[in-house]
């Protein structure tokens, strides 16, 4: 009584995704490690500051069982126009982001 449930509860191990490229990916490649999942986008206020601080987490604790899996999205603002290998190239170009960007999604469920 008084709550709803319009997705069943998952893990974030049995989703399947697909990276930049269109692949792929199951995310139970990632178990035992601990994952940051974050929205990026590449024309945002805070794009600067963010990539910069995801790569030096990222170059921090990487050997250490963490990892960050970044999903590119455009919904807020229009602040991710390209595609998915266009925030990839974005990222690790300009960022030396080397922890993986994935396919853009839209981050607010269905419509």
């Amino acid at each position: 009584m008084g709550s709803s449930s319009s997705v069943p509860e998952k893990s974030t191990h049995e989703f399947t995704v697909k990276n930049s490229k269109g692949n792929d990916i199951n995310l139970s490649s990632y178990k035992g490690k601990v994952l940051l999942v974050v929205n990026v986008a590449s024309k945002c206020g805070f794009t600067n500051s963010n990539y910069t601080q995801l790569t030096e987490l990222h170059s921090k604790y990487k050997d250490k069982g963490f990892e960050i899996l970044a999903f590119p999205c455009n919904q807020f603002l229009y602040q991710e126009p390209g595609t998915s290998q266009d925030a990839e190239q974005f990222a690790c170009s300009r960022f030396k982001a080397e922890y993986p960007i994935f396919q853009k999604v839209k981050v607010n469920g269905p419509a």
